[in-house]
């Protein structure tokens, strides 16, 4: 099992960021819970359920820094079949059950699978989500709300697809909504400007919540102009209770009598495989984007989710899964440490509980500005050029893998890039012979000695390497004697350097090139020993 070595700092060393951005993920979460809970045929509610499952529960027992977990788009078909096939009662058992299934899976050693997808598809990846986000809020930006929330797959259940929606929102225009999104939008970008980012007090207050405060005014104002009211489908619309005993009579248990039915078993099944591997790639996802380069140990994820599932099962809500939308708004609003997701939790509790009525002010036009922030931010053309400048064998699973997502869905479209990339792996290993990686230890220092051919295979045994390394000692990274480093090694290294720093780790480099193995990026000379 590959665990992080990084020092662990106190929960509430960093609540000046995390609780700001724990706002930014609920104003996320909140629509995305009730879209996907609608898209997937179950009540509203179970989706709210899982939202603070996997905001408290899960980021609870998590060691991802900066991953939230929820509700997934990625299941909403698998679930809307099963509850369709089973009933609502008995689909909670299968839920229960994947729970269990994913925390044995975690005991077995799983979860290292999250290290052999290739960072040119996890990349593709993030810029795909990027680009379905920016064309699924297109609509909401305008008005046109026919579908939820949840929906990121090309193909619509009422035969559309994404684009041919957009093509129907010419026709259903509306000027309130379009009002509310550009003057978020102008918002959220002078929040980003170095005037603002500069000053403390608009680092503490965040720009989306501005955003949204404002949309809340204007959607008041607009109420008494029948040409700019918002309907009831163009805001947040949360179930409203009468207090606690109104939150909590809406939990429903699982049918245990039907614990005998096959279908249960095959269900839990399917959720606990794909779940599982969908929470991996958005951990692999998440921890790409941390500044901080943490690693996190995906067994103990994969357990974590277990028991969220195990305890949404139990009271009536919908699977979950680590989600990247929630995660990388978590990265983008300045989360530092699991806390934002757990107070992302709460702070839906709370919202639920004490102002239901207020948040179903919130325009959805609003939270569609949000989402084209995120959306061009993993997406955004820098990116495209710096996967382009580091060559075919990672710029065509790339685009390969955002194509895939954009125009079938996520999973499909991970597959399609990663076996675009083991074509070039295995091409790249049919000319180049694969030797065992040397490691030499001395006092206080450790060598490590690459070979020949350092490809993309030999990603998940140098993580577990670099992250078992005690922390005060000196490396040395030697790749005189090597021929070719994969990027996805390179960049592992690249990771290693700057985590090392909070570790107190002295790292040297020797010779080591790039992955065509022409101009050295760096050329150290090995310290001696004293």
């Amino acid at each position: 099992m590959i665990e992080s070595t990084s020092k662990k700092k106190p929960l509430f060393s960093s609540i000046k960021n995390d609780f700001p951005a724990s706002i930014v993920v609920f104003l996320v979460a909140l629509p995305l819970c009730l879209g996907i809970a609608m898209a997937s045929g179950a009540p509203l509610f179970a989706g709210l359920i899982a939202g603070i499952v996997g905001g408290i529960v899960v980021g609870s027992l998590s060691g991802s820094a900066l991953g939230v977990s929820g509700p997934a788009a990625g299941l909403a078909v698998i679930v809307l079949g099963a509850i369709q096939s089973l009933g609502f009662e008995p689909f909670l058992v299968a839920v229960v059950l994947s729970g269990f299934f994913q925390v044995a899976m975690g005991f077995l050693g799983a979860g290292v699978i999250a290290y052999y997808f290739p960072s040119s598809v996890i990349s593709g990846m993030l810029a795909g989500i990027g680009v379905i986000i920016f064309l699924k809020q297109i609509p909401h930006a305008f008005g046109y709300d026919e579908n939820p929330e949840g929906n990121f797959s090309f193909f619509q259940p009422d035969s559309q697809n994404t684009f041919s929606e957009l093509i129907n929102m010419l026709d259903y225009i509306s000027f309130g909504p379009t009002i509310i999104t550009i003057v978020s939008l102008f918002i959220l970008i002078i929040w980003q400007t170095p005037f603002f980012q500069k000053r403390k007090i608009f680092q503490l207050i965040q720009g989306p919540l501005i955003a949204v405060i404002v949309g809340i005014v204007l959607n008041l104002l607009f109420k008494n102009n029948p040409s700019l009211a918002l309907q009831s489908k163009q805001v947040v619309s949360i179930p409203l209770f009468e207090g606690i005993s109104g939150f909590f009579a809406n939990f429903k248990t699982p049918d245990f009598s039907q614990w005998n039915n096959p279908l249960i078993y095959k269900t839990a099944l399917v959720l606990a495989v794909v779940g599982s591997l969908e929470t991996l790639l958005c951990v692999e996802a998440s921890d790409k984007q941390d500044p901080s380069k943490r690693i996190t140990p995906t067994n103990r994820e994969l357990k974590a989710q277990g028991v969220g599932n195990i305890v949404s099962g139990l009271i009536g809500g919908l699977p979950i899964t680590q989600v990247i939308v929630r995660s990388s708004v978590n990265v983008q609003a300045g989360g530092k440490t699991k806390l934002s997701a757990i107070l992302h939790g709460f702070i839906l509790v709370f919202s639920i509980i004490l102002i239901p009525s207020i948040i179903n002010l919130i325009p959805l036009a609003t939270l569609a500005a949000i989402l084209f922030v995120v959306g061009y931010k993993l997406a955004k053309p820098a990116l495209f050029k710096k996967i382009k400048a580091q060559g075919s064998t990672q710029f065509i699973p790339f685009i390969v893998t955002i194509l895939g997502i954009v125009f079938t869905d996520l999973l499909v479209g991970i597959g399609l890039g990663l076996v675009t990339a083991i074509f070039f792996i295995l091409r790249q290993n049919l000319s180049i012979p694969i030797l065992v990686d040397d490691e030499i230890k001395k006092e206080g220092h450790i060598v490590i000695s690459l070979t020949e051919d350092v490809s993309f295979l030999k990603k998940a045994s140098l993580l577990k390497l670099l992250s078992s390394i005690p922390n005060g000692r000196h490396v040395t990274i030697d790749a005189s004697k090597t021929y070719y480093v994969h990027q996805d090694v390179i960049d592992i290294i690249e990771d290693f350097q700057v985590s090392a720093k909070e570790r107190d780790i002295e790292v040297d480099l020797v010779e080591l090139y790039d992955h065509k193995g022409e101009e050295p990026i760096v050329h150290f000379s090995v310290k001696s020993e004293s």
